[in-house]
Parts: structure tokens; C-alpha cells; sequence
């Protein structure tokens, strides 16, 4: 959302609590932030889990992380488990849409989003935000597999870079989960998102690019 569309909802939404949410950020903090849905296509996607944790400078907060799971949606069918492996028992306890949206609200306020696809999971985000609240996410978005890309094309231009979240992890050094849910893919965000920002970058392999 660039700065004229956040003034914009600033002023349609001059009268209501989430009003602040559209100011600049101005603090240090960051969110890694993950969706779990029943699709890959943002059309038919259902959110089933969302997950956030804090970054501040190069400490990621993992002893105070933001985790819900939401209501067994409609379109959660055998297709959609075997993306995420949730089942509906597994949701049994779930929260309703509009409850997940406001506890997640409250832990993220305005600050920057850090995610691996992250523009999928505001994409999702901001259908269920404008149904509930009638308003988008307002966040600014930080990609880390953008910020890795960047960082190897001033070493190596035009090279081709492997930018799947295994390939960057093993290539940064950092630990892989063999079990991908929400939470675990917003710690490895963040994990990337801190090597790239307060670390040196490792040497370069061959298994990491290849020349165009």
C-alpha cells in the first residue's frame, strides 16, 4: 500500500479504532507472518491457520509467538489436507474468521510484514479483512526471497538463483524443519530475513545458481 491509498483509508476510517493501523509505522520491529489455506489459488483459499512472530533488530522472539487456528472452513477437503496436513479434528477448537483476524491484528498493528510468498498471505488476508472490516491490511511487505535474490545478483549478475525455502536455507546455513506448518515457516522467514540484514552472506556453490 503506498503512501496516497494509506492516506486514503486514513481519512475514510478517521472515525474508527483501526484508524492508527494506516499511520506510518515508526518503530523497529518487524513480523514474520504465515498463512496455512485449503488452496493455492487466492480465489477459492481458505485461511485454516495463521502464524506470526516478532523480529526486533537481529533477535527473533520465538518464546512469544502469535498461532491460531481458525474454524474448520467449507472447502477444506481431502485435497487441501494434504497441502498442509490439517485435518477437521484437528480444528475442532478452532475460532471463528472475524476473531482470528482481530487477535492478529492486535499483535501485529502496523508494523512491516517479513514472509516467504508473502504477498499470497496478505492477498488472503485482505479478502477476509475486507469482509470482516472492510478494509486491506495496510502493512508494508518485505520479501525474503527477494531480499536473498538481491543480495546474490550484486555477486553474480544474471545468474539463475534457486529461491525455494530450502534451497536459501541451506545455502544461509540455517536450520530445516522437516515439518513445514505456519509457525515453523514464519520462524524460517525471519531466520533468512535476520542472516540477510545483520549477517555476511556465505560463500557461493554452483548448487545455489547457475549462469544464464
Amino acid at each position: 500500500m503506498n503512501g496516497l491509498q494509506r492516506l486514503w483509508w486514513r481519512h475514510k476510517l478517521k472515525n474508527n479504532l483501526f484508524a492508527p493501523l494506516f499511520t506510518p509505522y515508526q518503530g523497529e520491529e518487524y513480523v514474520s507472518l504465515d498463512c496455512e489455506t485449503t488452496s493455492l489459488d487466492p480465489k477459492r483459499a481458505e485461511i485454516v491457520t495463521i502464524a506470526a512472530t516478532k523480529i526486533v533488530s537481529n533477535r527473533i522472539l520465538t518464546s512469544a509467538p502469535f498461532e491460531v487456528h481458525l474454524r474448520a472452513p467449507v472447502s477444506l477437503d481431502e485435497s487441501s489436507i494434504k497441502i498442509h496436513q490439517i485435518r477437521h479434528q484437528d480444528l475442532k477448537n478452532g475460532l471463528p474468521e472475524k476473531e482470528a483476524l482481530e487477535r492478529l491484528l492486535a499483535f501485529i498493528g502496523n508494523r512491516p510484514l517479513v514472509g516467504y510468498h508473502i504477498r499470497y498471505d496478505k492477498q488472503i488476508l485482505d479478502i477476509a479483512f475486507r469482509k470482516h472490516f472492510g478494509f486491506p491490511l495496510p502493512n508494508r511487505l518485505i520479501e525474503v526471497s527477494q531480499l536473498y535474490h538481491d543480495r546474490l545478483e550484486r555477486h553474480l549478475p544474471n545468474a539463475y538463483f534457486d529461491l525455494s525455502l530450502e534451497a536459501i536455507c541451506r545455502h544461509l546455513e540455517l536450520p530445516l524443519q522437516h515439518r513445514h506448518d505456519a509457525l515453523q515457516d514464519t520462524i524460517a522467514a525471519a531466520l533468512i530475513y535476520v542472516r540477510l540484514t545483520h549477517g555476511d552472506l556465505p560463500a557461493l556453490t554452483s548448487a545455489a545458481y547457475r549462469t544464464s
